[in-house]
């Protein structure tokens, strides 16, 4: 019993820290709901935990970002062999060109693809068609 109680805590803290975002929060709660029908208790605060962390990967930028981006004169392509993929990281060589009005967004113009990307990590956020 001690332990499910401890595991708990566990969890409802791991749950406060994901309240940033709403699709951390959906993140969370479908992990934790998964995570409870398949484990049980400590199921709940593993799929919760991952759960928050694909939620964050996935959220797309404000439209604003996404219409500056498209608008911009394009760039000349760098041409990547790795497929870009929105969650997974482009190579830090890829020189990324930052928002203004947003400064936790860059982009890039990879094979072909305009992609908008978080500049800390280099993890693709957005294709943009």
């Amino acid at each position: 019993m001690k332990n499910i109680v401890l595991i708990t805590a566990a969890f409802g803290l791991a749950a406060t820290g994901a309240l940033a975002q709403q699709s951390t929060v959906n993140g969370a709660v479908g992990g934790a709901v998964t995570g409870a029908i398949v484990g049980g208790p400590i199921g709940a605060a593993v799929g919760g935990v991952v759960g928050a962390a694909a939620g964050t990967i996935v959220d797309p930028p404000p439209e604003r970002v996404v219409t500056y981006v498209r608008e911009q004169p394009i760039q000349q392509s760098v041409v990547v062999q790795e497929r870009v993929v929105v969650g997974q990281p482009i190579p830090q060589q890829v020189v990324l060109t930052p928002v203004p009005q947003a400064p936790q967004y860059s982009y890039a113009i990879v094979n072909q693809q305009r992609v908008i990307v978080d500049p800390r990590t280099h993890t693709v956020v957005q294709v943009v068609d």
